[in-house]
């Protein structure tokens, strides 16, 4: 018989979606296969998943806070089959998890997104106290006219890198200790943008 949800997380059935995901975390961290190779330790990090899975999903969620288990096996859900099943489907939470290479998997793909600016000011103790308006000098990269940044002219459509099939990211899928390893190995196209500017053709 199937163990709660709620209770696999160790979580209250009013959890946030914040709340679900950092207990997921600490469950996945505790049952990894790289770093607890037992098999009843795959098991609990499968059960873990699933519950994962259910939960982050509004949908899934609200199903089973309703009907249970019974309500997830009408929609069609039987959890995962395997453990490389479940790094294919979260690759993107392992990411964020385990700093797997940057950003995003199954739903991160495409352009890089911007770096935020950090600019460390120092204040008096009555500036801060009292709060205080300063102005600051900052370097920052401007959009390119001609190509709005794009790196190809504007009204010309790229070229989708044959890599990375326009994802930004390669892959490798292998085995460590029999245990089936998603492995992101680099970004694909120009920085990353899975996509390459259409040259011109030279004249002759």
């Amino acid at each position: 018989m199937k163990r709660d949800y709620y209770e696999i997380l160790g979580v209250h059935r009013e959890a946030s979606a914040t709340e679900i995901k950092t207990a997921y975390r600490k469950k996945a961290l505790e049952y990894h296969p790289d770093r607890n190779p037992s098999h009843e330790a795959e098991e609990l990090f499968k059960e873990a998943s699933e519950a994962y899975e259910v939960l982050s999903d509004p949908q899934k969620r609200g199903l089973y806070d309703q009907y249970g288990h019974a309500g997830l096996r009408n929609q069609g859900f039987h959890g995962f089959e395997d453990v490389g099943d479940i790094f294919s489907h979260f690759s993107d939470v392992f990411e964020d998890f385990f700093g797997m290479g940057g950003r995003r998997g199954r739903g991160r793909t495409g352009p890089a997104a911007g770096r935020d600016i950090r600019y460390d000011l120092e204040v008096g103790f009555l500036e801060a106290f009292h709060g205080v308006e300063k102005k600051i000098e900052v370097e920052r990269q401007e959009e390119c006219a001609r190509c709005g940044g794009q790196g190809y002219p504007k009204g010309q459509e790229p070229m989708i890198c044959r890599h990375c099939g326009g994802k930004g990211q390669l892959y490798h899928s292998g085995l460590l200790h029999h245990l089936h390893r998603l492995r992101r190995l680099s970004r694909a196209g120009p920085g990353g943008q899975g996509a390459l500017p259409r040259l011109p053709r030279p004249r002759h």
